[in-house]
């Protein structure tokens, strides 16, 4: 995968976690409004600066979706919950695409997004995290064999 195919769909990531954090926002218990509302403000950052190194690259920035499917139901609290660390999933999951596809400073940027990514799923957990994160044929390996932990 090219840094600028790779830079796209970390976009395109990005842009889905940013309305899938208004859906999260909307049903989030409001103790954990402001975790989720810093969540949405760093997706949004982060979607701009992605836009900016795809036009770097020489590419045209994938645009947002009007609306994204969900992978299920969101009908209260715990459902938010469960979004917001799958949202921070995927994102880590494209984030590895990009570590390995970029060098120099855009692979450090990708290393970064993934480490914040990684922590807020582990913080949406909150009893576990991916023993590998971005990295989902080695989550599931080590699932099955018992090694993730909190």
């Amino acid at each position: 995968m090219s840094a600028l195919a790779a830079a796209q769909a970390a976009l395109a990531a990005e842009h889905a976690a940013v309305y899938g954090y208004g859906v999260v926002g909307g049903r989030i218990a409001p103790e954990r409004r402001d975790e989720a509302h810093q969540a949405y403000d760093a997706h949004r950052a982060r979607r701009d600066a992605l836009a900016r190194t795809v036009r770097d690259l020489g590419g045209r920035p994938v645009a947002a979706s009007a609306a994204y499917a969900l992978p299920f139901d969101v009908a209260g609290k715990d459902d938010a919950v469960r979004l917001a660390a799958l949202l921070e999933d995927r994102v880590a999951d494209v984030c590895s695409d990009l570590v390995r596809a970029a060098r120099g400073p855009l692979r450090h940027e990708a290393a970064l997004a993934l480490r914040e990514a990684a922590v807020r799923a582990a913080r949406w957990r909150g009893d576990g995290s991916v023993a590998f994160p971005g990295l989902a044929e080695r989550a599931s390996a080590s699932a099955g064999k018992g090694t993730t932990h909190a």
